[in-house]
């Protein structure tokens, strides 16, 4: 109302969407069903890594020539990078924001506890940081190499196994994807709330499709690194 009274002129209807709670609800279920779309691809890409050096990084190198010869090398991959960006920028933004919102809000804590919440539902905040950082990390270790001893550009094989062949780099991978199983288990249930598809008749449905859905990618992500432990790959 402000922001008209000093224009004159209205807010756009995009920023209007925006500076509500439900436009950011729905920011957050949009950006955070993009990014479990990638994550399930990225499951099932990782999990190749059991068939051997020659067919995960043959997977690897054809990441980069997705599309070709009309995207030239790498076009694809890194379109796929930005979305994901700006999906994740999106969704922690808005997640702040609604914080903030909801503790400005209710600033005194309530007399009475309410109701007990879900473990899921009230580590949401926290795992969303543990996340946050882990994608940095993640990042460092496998993409550049920064933080990666004896990374070796163009062996992704060799640098998951060395990666996971240290005591640090399970714990930090585990403890990340347990948050993740938890993260989807909430973060898909309160985005089909959102997005209208949660019915009295679906719910159940919806509410089992979370915990299997959250199950198949923890365990998926989580194989990796017990192959590498246990010898399967080596």
């Amino acid at each position: 109302m402000a922001l008209a009274t000093r224009t004159g002129r209205r807010p756009s209807f995009a920023r209007t969407v925006w500076d509500s709670t439900v436009g950011k609800k729905t920011v957050m279920a949009v950006s955070g069903l993009i990014m479990l779309l990638y994550l399930v691809a990225h499951m099932i890409g990782n999990l190749k890594i059991f068939f051997g050096a020659g067919e995960f990084d043959h997977y690897a190198h054809w990441l980069r020539t997705v599309g070709e010869p009309f995207m030239h090398y790498e076009w694809t991959l890194w379109l796929i990078r930005v979305v994901l960006v700006v999906a994740v920028v999106a969704h922690a933004v808005c997640a702040y924001q609604l914080s903030r919102r909801d503790i400005r809000a209710r600033p005194n804590k309530y007399v009475h506890r309410k109701p007990r919440a879900s473990y899921a539902t009230r580590t949401m905040r926290w795992g969303g940081i543990i996340l946050g950082l882990f994608i940095v990390w993640h990042l460092l270790d496998l993409t550049t190499g920064t933080v990666h001893p004896g990374f070796r550009p163009g062996h992704p094989y060799q640098n998951v196994v060395d990666t996971f062949s240290t005591w640090y780099g399970n714990v930090i991978y585990i403890v990340a994807m347990l948050a993740l199983g938890l993260h989807i288990r909430h973060g898909f249930w309160s985005a089909a709330q959102t997005l209208g598809a949660g019915s009295r008749t679906r719910d159940r449905v919806l509410k089992t499709a979370a915990d299997v859905l959250a199950l198949l990618l923890t365990a998926g992500f989580i194989a990796v690194p017990v192959g590498v432990m246990t010898g399967v790959v080596s």
